[in-house]
């Protein structure tokens, strides 16, 4: 790829594009960018590049004369063979998209990018020598340069032997009209906040559906404009497009979801999630938090010790749990396992979101706090259980990081079905 860039500031842009990836680019001969400055081809003793403009007005226009003269030289010391495209960058341009880069690369081998100051360039040398304009976006720029220098950059990049594999740009943003999935990196905690368990169990399937979901909720959320024009032909991307077009219609968490100890005030919005709770159990026949359990006395006992926290999204009170550094007897009998020996640990127990709240990630946000909580009080181990029946409740706890350490018999009444599932996080640095 050869790209020359027509401008009045060659050294400025030359710095930038022969930098890191593109110079070493440049250097193995993959690419040929050139910045040619336009003065060079006046034809007055003051290199006047520019005049005042015909009919009035503020500023002054780049004159035909010097730009028709830089290009015609740059044309004829080309290679010949080589497929020209001349783009003039300008805010009456078309916008620069994935797209357009894509086809400019494969289309072309050689681009010159014009880059105008002042208040624009003769009209006529537009019409007699651009062959497409180009916008950065909606806005308007002191010059040329900064555009230039994008589109080169995006272009370049897709050249074949710039990076150093394909998987290098198909998965970024706006390839294939998403957004990308976020990335994370060592530490695996940091301040309080740790990286998705989920990307670090090694399984790299669900990694891969992981990290496509994201890309569907992020476009979804950040640009609806492109997740309404989404056309897909992969039939697993089409049925993840649909999963995530279904959820469209939830409740979006788009204020800061915190915690803080609950407080009698809290009783009335506890006790009505407590209800929507049991009653989601009762529907999916989970025989769990039934026969007045749990009830509001538990609740005030929980606040009464501080260890009942309200969790908000925003002001509003949308779920709770429970969080005890005491150690419980329940936790010790595990009937076919056992708990990680001498760590202090802390007991997360009756979770619930509101219902209005269901399938927003409320509950996997729930569990983060739980998380920073115990590490700001020097635990080493979260401990929880449920239902052996809870299936997503079990699903969230295995993606967040837990491990099963074996089953628990709960006391409760004959006729009920009283098997738990004991699981443990160990909390790393």
């Amino acid at each position: 790829m050869k790209i020359d860039i027509m401008t009045l500031f060659p050294d400025t842009v030359d710095a930038v594009l022969h930098e890191s990836i593109l110079g070493r680019a440049a250097k193995r001969g993959i690419l040929d960018i050139c910045c040619v400055q336009i003065r060079d081809y006046t034809e007055n003793k003051q290199n006047q590049v520019d005049d005042y403009p015909y009919g009035g007005g503020w500023g002054c226009v780049m004159m035909a004369q010097p730009l028709k003269s830089c290009l015609d030289a740059i044309v004829a010391a080309a290679p010949e063979g080589l497929r020209c495209r001349v783009i003039y960058m300008s805010p009456q341009g078309k916008p620069f998209t994935q797209e357009t880069a894509k086809r400019l690369q494969r289309d072309y081998d050689h681009l010159v990018l014009v880059c105008g100051h002042y208040e624009g360039v003769d009209e006529r040398f537009i019409e007699a020598c651009v062959d497409e304009e180009i916008s950065l976006g909606d806005f308007v720029l002191t010059g040329g340069e900064i555009a230039a220098m994008a589109v080169a950059d995006a272009v370049c990049r897709l050249v074949p032997g710039v990076l150093s594999d394909e998987a290098c740009y198909t998965g970024e943003s706006h390839w294939d009209g998403l957004l990308e999935y976020p990335q994370y990196t060592r530490p695996e905690v940091w301040e309080g906040r740790a990286v998705p368990e989920l990307l670090l169990q090694g399984d790299h399937a669900k990694v891969a559906r992981w990290r496509r979901r994201q890309q569907f909720e992020r476009t979804r959320d950040k640009r609806p404009d492109l997740f309404e024009k989404l056309s897909l032909t992969d039939p697993d991307d089409r049925k993840l497009l649909e999963e995530v077009k279904r959820a469209q219609g939830r409740l979006k968490l788009t204020e800061p979801v915190t915690c803080r100890p609950a407080t009698e005030e809290d009783l009335p919005a506890l006790l009505d999630i407590l209800h929507e709770a049991k009653s989601l159990l009762r529907r999916r026949g989970i025989d769990q938090w039934q026969d007045g359990y749990p009830n509001e006395e538990l609740l005030r006992v929980d606040i009464a010790r501080g260890e009942l926290l309200a969790v908000c999204h925003g002001e509003e009170l949308a779920g709770f749990f429970g969080f005890s550094t005491r150690e419980e007897p329940s936790y010790a009998e595990i009937t076919d396992g056992k708990w990680t020996a001498n760590v202090p640990y802390c007991v997360l127990h009756r979770a619930a979101v509101a219902a209005k709240y269901r399938g927003t990630g409320l509950a996997g946000k729930m569990l983060a706090l739980a998380e920073q909580r115990a590490r700001a009080l020097g635990l080493k181990a979260l401990r929880t259980d449920t239902h052996r029946k809870n299936k997503a409740m079990l699903r969230l706890l295995r993606e967040s990081g837990y491990r099963y350490r074996g089953n628990i018999r709960w006391p409760v009444d004959e006729g009920h079905d009283a098997t738990g599932q004991a699981y443990e996080k160990i909390l790393k640095k």
